[in-house]
């Protein structure tokens, strides 16, 4: 065809000079306006670049994995590499704390610190299903609260520690800390209840006393929590002439107390953690508060003696940790 006749049958917009492709659509009709240079190199060069990218790098996904190019990169390799490389660090950080004496721990600022970073994580996801994140404990329950200095077998680090490998009743362990207070419910009266709860109470100011109470009290309840009801550590039992208690401080949780004892049981973590991880977070709870220094060490002559004093004057709490 000639080529004016092809201009013949070319349809210019008269408002923008500008040829027409011929396509309408309820009277609307397209203009042939051709793309800029700039922009049509733009997009062929990002076709280029994904086909360099295709071999390069990881692209095609198959059965398994994906194709792994020519470089053999990947997130996930980078990853596991990061994540190895973190391990290390840990690991040289973990030797230095196991292989450190407790009392050597408690002296390197530097080292508890991290140990204390490390028990906080751990605690995070073994301990705060009972103990609450902010490790307050449930007084409904009877799990106790770590952030306060009563302590029922002891608050040192070496103490928590012993505690959170064998555990408090916990089948798991032959050497788990294990006490039961009695239950006198059919052993005594209920007036005779009643008059001991109200010399418990009296013990921590929490009211008057009774004279037959304390007589019931020194009978039966001084062998363990003491004459003055400051507990005794050896023993686990707890302090009752303080403000803090596992079970509640109303008359009524006192005397169910009395009645029929509730036995808290605390998992030993022997089976579950290693020793580092157990140490980390002895030192994380040590650091809630109410930790304590280790006992000095005495003279083999003096031991007998000085444990008796000891027992006598420590003061324990109504929770069931260290």
């Amino acid at each position: 065809m000639p080529e004016n006749a092809n201009n013949a049958n070319k349809r210019i917009d008269e408002p923008t000079g500008t040829e027409l492709v011929g396509h309408e659509w309820d009277g609307i009709e397209e203009l042939n306006t051709p793309l800029p240079r700039w922009w049509l190199w733009t997009f062929y060069a990002t076709i280029a670049w994904a086909l360099v990218y295709v071999i390069l790098y990881p692209a095609w996904p198959m059965v398994s994995q994906a194709t792994e190019g020519v470089f053999g990169w990947s997130s996930r390799g980078d990853l596991q590499t990061e994540l190895a490389d973190a391990q290390q660090a840990r690991t040289a950080i973990f030797e230095r704390i196991g292989a450190t004496d407790l009392d050597a721990l408690a002296n390197d600022p530097e080292l508890l610190n991290q140990a204390i970073v490390g028990g906080e994580a751990a605690f995070k996801q073994h301990c705060v299903q009972c103990h609450g994140a902010g490790a307050a404990g449930y007084e409904e329950y009877g799990y106790p609260n770590l952030n306060d200095d009563d302590w029922l077998w002891g608050g040192t680090l070496s103490d928590i520690e012993y505690t959170l490998t064998h555990g408090v009743r916990w089948e798991g362990s032959g050497e788990t800390r294990l006490t039961y207070m009695p239950a006198f419910g059919e052993i005594f009266q209920k007036s005779e209840i009643d008059a001991l709860v109200a010399h418990v109470l009296s013990l921590s100011g929490e009211g008057p006393g009774s004279a037959s109470g304390a007589a019931l009290f020194e009978t039966n309840c001084s062998a363990c929590h003491g004459v003055d009801g400051a507990g005794d550590r050896a023993q686990g039992a707890p302090a009752l002439n303080d403000a803090i208690w596992l079970y509640g401080k109303d008359k009524a949780s006192i005397a169910q107390q009395i009645r029929a004892p509730r036995h808290g049981v605390m998992p030993g973590w022997s089976d579950k953690l290693d020793p580092v991880t157990i140490r980390m977070l002895a030192a994380y709870v040590h650091s809630r508060g109410g930790g304590e220094a280790e006992a000095p060490e005495l003279p083999a002559e003096d031991e007998t003696e000085t444990a008796d004093e000891v027992a006598t004057t420590q003061t324990s709490g109504d929770d069931e940790r260290g």
